[in-house]
């Protein structure tokens, strides 16, 4: 069995012993079957991983012996911020874990005028909160060692206005801009897809009038759920850590 990586809020350093919260705990225990002695890899977000073993393992409660810090890096040097609209059901949930294994380092939720999905204060911060343990547990799955950022969910002009990365992208389903014809990224990119039905002409048109540049993924229309993992994908590959 490979070895379990868990995330951990908690502080960690060498020859020093830690209790995990009862999610991680009963995860290890319940559903992995765990016992005293056996290696669990820990890691906090903040670059790098430690090696441990599980000691004083309860249903609800387990201790980790920390032995060893490892420098890793597994992060990609192309920083992707996707901005996407909300979308039903569990499309937002695949989206968020999709992007995270393909290594963007930002994820703002839009509500655009086609998005269906209406939260108020209380469901949205649950929201919020829902999205960014999807994107810690892709982290602990894929190895990667820094968690990217779940913003709240915000109303797309006013993410529009704010956003100051280099390379500014909306998809464009009208356009003919591929991205095999930007070149300057400077390693920092945004990312902006609609929800289903896609954006309207007049977001589109507020985008672009605030520096962004149309793109298009080819002459299919792809789903709210596929583009941005297609853009994700082909960036990171042109300028990133895939190919």
């Amino acid at each position: 069995m490979r070895i379990p990586r868990i995330y951990t809020t908690r502080a960690l350093s060498c020859d020093t012993l830690i209790d995990l919260d009862e999610s991680s705990s009963r995860r290890l225990t319940s559903a992995l079957r765990m016992s005293a002695g056996q290696a669990v890899i820990l890691f906090d977000g903040k670059g790098g991983e430690y090696s441990g073993e599980l000691t004083n393992v309860q249903k609800n409660r387990v201790s980790v012996s920390i032995s060893a810090f490892i420098d890793c890096d597994r992060e990609s040097p192309l920083k992707i911020h996707l901005a996407i609209g909300v979308s039903r059901g569990e499309r937002m949930d695949w989206v968020i874990q999709k992007a995270t294994e393909l290594g963007v380092t930002a994820i703002t939720p839009l509500f655009t005028e086609r998005t269906e999905v209406k939260l108020n204060a209380e469901r949205l911060e649950k929201k919020t909160r829902h999205w960014q343990h999807i994107a810690i547990s892709a982290c602990e799955q894929c190895q990667r060692t820094l968690v990217p950022h779940v913003n709240p969910a915000i109303p797309l002009e006013q993410w529009v206005v704010t956003d100051n990365h280099s390379l500014k992208l909306v998809l464009h389903h009208r356009t003919e801009k591929r991205l095999g014809e930007f070149s300057d990224t400077n390693d920092l990119v945004s990312l902006l897809i609609g929800p289903e039905g896609g954006l309207s002409d007049s977001e589109i048109d507020f985008a672009l009038n605030n520096g962004f540049n149309p793109l298009t993924l080819g002459p299919r229309v792809l789903r709210t759920e596929t583009a941005p993992l297609a853009a994700i994908s082909i960036l990171q590959s042109l300028w990133g850590d895939m190919g």
